[in-house]
């Protein structure tokens, strides 16, 4: 794992759910389903308990330039207070948005993991890491190797000869409105927050109440209208079934 360049995983539910599994993410406790559109009648085919959104898009042109428009802006201005507990990597390593997309999901939802399993060795190796130290510790550990290559090769489509591409992958998760706590920190509250390892931190995307409905409308009017390309691919990590 301490190549500077690793194979894109696919976005697709087989390809993320066995890397979880595999990685230590107990099967009954969720599962990655794909999101076929962003009305209502097709949000509504996702299962109830969404607890993370993932969406790859193309990283081009206008969205490209509004994400570094932004994040300048957030470096100069500040932005809403996000919750200090969520767990977010900066991303150095060529290829690895769909790791990181993963790592988000998993790590910020309320799921269990296997004692001694990659991802519970991995959490509690990062716990007092910062996020530059966390992805240091990702590129040398061997702890996903096996795990990343075998999902990135189960896709349904050919590992390219040429790695390069302009797809990226980004989460979204819901965190407590750390502003509105009262003396004995009971959330009254809860906002989308925004993990892409491509940015300079987390990033707040408002209050939310639903947080499938609220991601698919930001995705809406912040990602689709400033591309005319169809490469876009939501999944949700949603509550198990029994």
């Amino acid at each position: 794992m301490s190549e500077s360049r690793w194979i894109p995983l696919e976005s697709n539910p087989d390809v993320f759910n066995g890397w979880a599994i595999d990685a230590g993410l107990v099967a009954s406790q969720a599962q990655f389903e794909d999101i076929y559109g962003l009305d209502t009648e097709l949000l509504g085919m996702v299962s109830a308990g969404v607890k993370a959104v993932t969406l790859l898009f193309p990283c081009t042109g206008t969205i490209a330039a509004k994400r570094k428009e932004e994040d300048e802006k957030i470096a100069a201005q500040g932005q809403y207070p996000i919750d200090p507990t969520i767990f977010w990597m900066k991303q150095t390593i060529t290829n690895a948005c769909g790791t990181m997309g993963l790592l988000h999901a998993l790590i910020n939802s309320d799921v269990t993991f296997a004692p001694e399993s990659p991802l519970a060795r991995f959490i509690e190796e990062c716990k007092d890491k910062t996020p530059l130290e966390r992805i240091k510790f990702l590129e040398e550990t061997s702890l996903f190797e096996q795990i990343h290559t075998s999902a990135a090769v189960s896709g349904q489509t050919t590992v390219p000869e040429d790695l390069d591409t302009y797809l990226h992958f980004t989460c979204f998760v819901k965190a407590p409105d750390v502003t509105a706590g009262d003396s004995e920190n009971k959330v009254r509250g809860w906002h989308v927050v925004e993990l892409d390892g491509g940015r300079n931190g987390p990033i707040d995307r408002g209050e939310c109440t639903d947080l499938l409905q609220d991601v698919a409308r930001f995705v809406k009017e912040h990602y689709i209208k400033d591309s005319k390309s169809v490469n876009f691919s939501m999944m949700a990590l949603c509550s198990g079934r029994d």
